[in-house]
């Protein structure tokens, strides 16, 4: 037998496995690094977060990364560069944080990397064409395994795609087996740079659900960078704070055919760019807000989006509670609105066990313990949630 099926047999059977997993948005704030203990597999699964930290990226690094993300046209030779350099970049990330937490890299079973989103290209978004639904991660597992000297799972989402699904959100399936209930219907609400959200009846039904929703933080980040330098979100919420929401430029942003198709949906920055608020502006005929304005009005773009989704998808389901996770749950005026229009407080996943920050490494770490001692659960037969296993196995030899 080979020594690293060898290997993964020797993980697979193991009481308690060690897995950090790694998360990278589409904010490019940093690289999210989760040492995590599993035990079991399946809704039997139960984690223990050892250690988190967010590795802060370099300026350098997140204008590269600028430079190819959501483009319909990049410099490809700088695509297949950055590919292996994130790679490599991860790995030297994560041994910087072992040396940190005095961990040996021997210690560790396996990583559980998503890698770095370039581009998300659905058929419910795209005209007409030949071609299926895609999307493309990038940051390559060997050298990740190769550098750390561990074996790396990685690439999560092209099995999703290849099941006849749109490659997200992949977090149901952690939602699912972490968070279920017997007595509580929960919902829980990730802002990230998109905002989705799964819902988790009671009694650990397969009736749950997952979609995406609308924008999360990207529209506003899009604008922060734009037009105040040398910022790349809109800290505590500072700007939108300090304007006013206008109503007629809101209206203008949901004249979308996104938001006149139904639930189950994925979307990302390709669509919610730019040039979706400069079209929308030109719809209104609004060419004179101010900065400040037009952010008080995306942040309520974002919450209203939100808030619509959960009431459309969750009436007449009974009473449930909000768990939420993402960057944009540190932005306050946000929150403040989805309560304001919920009628409800917004709970946190750190409620539930696992530091908010800290969730969507953890989910990636939990698929990657899937892959390799799991894969026996059935996630029911509604559309997006094939019982699939997902990621692709990198060797450190």
């Amino acid at each position: 037998m080979n020594p690293n099926i060898a290997s993964i047999h020797s993980i697979a059977n193991k009481s308690v496995r060690k897995i950090i997993g790694l998360m990278s948005g589409t904010s490019f704030d940093g690289l999210d690094i989760a040492l995590c203990e599993f035990s079991g597999s399946g809704l039997e699964t139960k984690v223990k977060l050892i250690q988190f930290v967010s590795k802060a990226y370099l300026p350098a690094f997140k204008e590269d990364l600028k430079s190819v993300f959501a483009k319909r046209i990049v410099d490809l030779e700088k695509l297949t560069l950055l590919n292996a350099f994130i790679g490599n970049y991860y790995a030297e990330l994560i041994l910087e944080s072992l040396k940190d937490w005095d961990i040996s890299p021997t210690e560790i079973d396996l990583i559980a990397s998503h890698g770095q989103t370039i581009y998300h290209a659905p058929k419910q978004q795209r005209e007409a064409d030949l071609f299926s639904n895609a999307t493309l991660q990038i940051g390559d597992g060997d050298h990740i395994a190769m550098k750390c000297g561990i074996i790396t799972i990685s690439d999560f989402r092209q099995k999703h795609v290849a099941a006849g699904c749109e490659g997200a959100p992949l977090s149901v399936y952690g939602d699912y087996l972490l968070f279920s209930n017997p007595d509580e219907n929960r919902i829980m609400l990730n802002i990230g740079g998109i905002s989705n959200f799964t819902f988790l009846p009671s009694a650990y039904s397969t009736e749950f659900f997952s979609s995406d929703v609308g924008p999360g933080n990207t529209l506003m980040d899009q604008f922060v960078q734009r037009h105040y330098f040398g910022k790349y979100f809109d800290q505590d919420a500072a700007i939108a704070s300090s304007g006013k929401v206008n109503i007629q430029l809101l209206d203008a942003l949901f004249d979308h055919d996104f938001f006149r198709t139904g639930y189950l949906k994925t979307t990302g920055p390709e669509l919610f760019s730019l040039s979706y608020l400069n079209d929308a502006i030109q719809k209104s005929g609004l060419h004179r807000l101010s900065n400040e304005d037009i952010m008080a009005t995306l942040t309520a773009f974002t919450a209203k989006a939100i808030v619509k989704a959960i009431i459309h998808c969750v009436q007449g389901k009974g009473a449930y509670e909000i768990y939420i996770s993402g960057g944009g749950m540190h932005n306050p005026l946000l929150s403040s609105m989805i309560e304001e229009q919920l009628a409800k407080k917004l709970k946190f996943t750190s409620d539930l066990g696992i530091e908010p920050d800290a969730k969507e490494a953890v989910l990636f770490a939990l698929l990657a313990n899937e892959a390799v001692s799991g894969g026996k659960t059935d996630f029911g037969k509604h559309p997006g949630v094939p019982s699939i296993s997902m990621g692709k196995l990198s060797f450190p030899t």
